[in-house]
């Protein structure tokens, strides 16, 4: 089977997974185009409205797509999905763009130095770097509503931590390869931590829980002090402050 990417043809595979569910793999590799297929392929989805499909989960390079087989066969499901994926462009859905507040602290950024010392920096000149890119939110994962940012720099990229931390606190954002995260709950952490974002990146407080983030965002980060992180922090627990996306901000 075959889909339309926004430059070639690009090969895609459907794999089935188990008895309610099916991926749709674009590739092998982490790449921005790969993911905006994934991303306008669940939008194609999400907008069909087709009975019977449950839920779309993008990923770094696939789609998962769970169903009730009661309602809809897998083999019908699948011709529905090659229907949708004809013409498939990455660049059909539109992105949208945040700015979000980050405190390099070294008091809440104990492996800044270790990072600098690895690339040869001084810690300035990490935060530098690392606040002057316009990331990709690839997929959200591992705790609700937990985006994995894309592409560090170059200079930036390390493995993960030999040892990893037992606990580390929510909001906490951190990088390992070429991928920088920002944990929205406290969690066990294997990732080099950078700083701390005070946005809430889940809310339950509606009708129905909702991430802030979606994959195909971008995202670019506001270095604050320690003393703009705690008060931005506080007005956003208590509803005085909403971050919404940078197009639209009026907070």
């Amino acid at each position: 089977m075959r889909c339309f990417g926004v430059m070639a043809v690009t090969d895609y595979r459907l794999l089935p997974a188990g008895d309610t569910a099916l991926i749709v793999e674009f590739g092998s590799q982490v790449d921005r185009r790969l993911s905006g297929l994934v991303v306008a392929l669940a939008a194609r989805l999400t907008e069909a409205k087709i009975a019977g499909v449950v839920e779309c989960v993008p990923t770094f390079r696939s789609l998962s797509v769970y169903f009730d087989p009661l309602l809809l066969p897998y083999a019908a499901l699948a011709a529905r999905i090659g229907d949708l994926a004809d013409g498939l462009r990455a660049a059909e859905t539109e992105a949208r763009s945040w700015r979000l507040p980050l405190c390099y602290d070294v008091s809440i950024a104990p492996d800044l130095d270790h990072i600098a010392a690895h690339s040869g920096l001084t810690p300035a000149q990490v935060v530098e770097r690392h606040s002057a890119v316009d990331y990709y939110v690839y997929m959200l994962g591992f705790l609700p509503g937990q985006p994995y940012l894309g592409d560090v720099a170059p200079e930036l990229t390390l493995p993960r931590r030999q040892s990893p931390r037992m606990k580390i606190p929510a909001g906490s954002v951190a990088i390992a390869m070429n991928l920088t995260c920002i944990f929205p709950n406290e969690t066990p952490c294997g990732w080099h931590l950078i700083g701390r974002c005070p946005a809430r990146l889940w809310d339950i407080g509606g009708a129905e829980p909702k991430s802030l983030l979606r994959p195909g965002d971008k995202v670019r980060f506001t270095p604050v002090s320690l003393r703009e992180y705690d008060d931005l922090g506080a007005r956003i627990a208590s509803g005085e402050l909403t971050i919404v996306p940078a197009m639209d901000d009026a907070a």
